[in-house]
């Protein structure tokens, strides 16, 4: 199978790439603008091989994507490619309305045109899996029911309004053209090449380094969390499973607290790297204002994905936070690279603070 996915070299794009270039009967291109928090050598494991490709480029640059459908002919798209960082659209929306709603729009106005160039049995097979966030839906309560494919959109910030514009767009060309489009609604993903912004990364990293980590408010925000090659699983079940027009739910059953996150990894570091004297690493956590419009609460019901193309998580979150802090400890030159990037005059991790 042809395969085209953006975003490739982000953190859940390349985990998607590795997965499909597994099997020597796809042909993989990846195509990424390789912005801040893309990094090619996510995929370096790979580079060479016959069934994997890789084109540099602006998911906003019409021409460029015409070409490349044109060129490699693809049978299924997964669209990855977004600006993802919720602290970065508070201070900066501009990039987001480009990439994540406009971004979208011409590669469904790509895909469409080559759609409209197959022949019937070409048609019955193409699918165009739009790849989104539960945070489309807004904040729950403690008491509230789990998000589901009904659940109304209620974004409450830069990012998560950029996105659930993104999903409409999807769910229009559907509606208005019949074209084959497929929506999946993730929670927080985690696991290795994470960039080093986002709250697990940042704390295994603040933990080896033994700086501050820095935990919004009280710490009693809730999220979600699902491992990368979960998430990725599902997304391959998606794109050979479901149903066109429909909208999945993908999430890890694993509620905690930021607060709770951190302090499991500060008890795994307690452990296998514990600090001469008195010292433990939750004494490195430093409570700090909180972020505008922070969402309580997240939570998905994954029912009606398990229901319909029979996909579960598999890791355990124990086993997930295990397995990436290992990955941190042996992978230091990665991160230290990634980490002491300068992004237009920002030190990188939560850049609010």
């Amino acid at each position: 199978m042809k395969i085209l996915i953006t975003g490739g070299c982000g953190f859940i794009g390349s985990s998607l790439v590795k997965l499909f270039t597994n099997s020597n009967k796809n042909s993989v291109l990846n195509i990424d603008k390789l912005t801040y928090a893309a990094n090619q050598n996510n995929l370096a494991d790979i580079e060479g091989q016959k069934s994997y490709s890789f084109i540099q480029v602006d998911i906003c640059d019409k021409s460029a994507l015409s070409n490349i459908f044109k060129e490699f002919k693809p049978e299924i798209v997964y669209h990855l490619a977004a600006e993802s960082h919720v602290d970065r659209s508070i201070d900066k929306p501009s990039a987001f309305i480009e990439t994540n709603i406009t971004g979208t729009y011409n590669l469904l106005e790509a895909s469409l045109a080559f759609y409209k160039t197959l022949t019937l049995d070409q048609k019955k097979k193409f699918r165009f899996v739009h790849v989104s966030t539960d945070e489309v839906f807004g904040s729950l309560q403690t008491d509230d029911s789990a998000f589901t494919r009904h659940s109304s959109y209620k974004p409450r910030s830069p990012y998560s309004a950029s996105k659930a514009s993104s999903d409409h767009l999807a769910k229009s060309w559907f509606h208005t053209y019949g074209f084959p489009t497929i929506i999946s609604n993730c929670s927080n993903n985690y696991g290795p090449f994470q960039f080093p912004e986002k709250l697990i990364p940042l704390t295994i990293i603040s933990c080896l380094n033994k700086t501050k980590i820095p935990i919004y408010g009280n710490g009693n925000n809730i999220r979600d969390w699902l491992y990368v090659g979960d998430h990725c699983e599902a997304l391959k079940a998606i794109g050979e499973k479901g149903i066109i027009g429909e909208t999945y739910m993908i999430g890890g059953n694993t509620e905690k607290t930021n607060l709770d996150i951190a302090n499991l990894i500060c008890q795994f570091f307690d452990n296998l790297l514990p600090n001469s004297g008195a010292l433990k690493y939750g004494d490195l956590i430093e409570f700090v204002a909180d972020r505008p419009g922070h969402d309580f609460r997240y939570a998905i019901d994954i029912s009606q994905t398990t229901r319909e193309i029979g996909w579960v998580p598999k890791i355990s979150f124990e086993e997930g936070l295990a397995s990436t802090i290992r990955w941190y400890l042996e992978n230091k030159n990665w991160w230290k690279e990634i980490h002491n990037r300068s992004y237009k005059g920002e030190r990188l991790g939560l850049t609010r603070l």
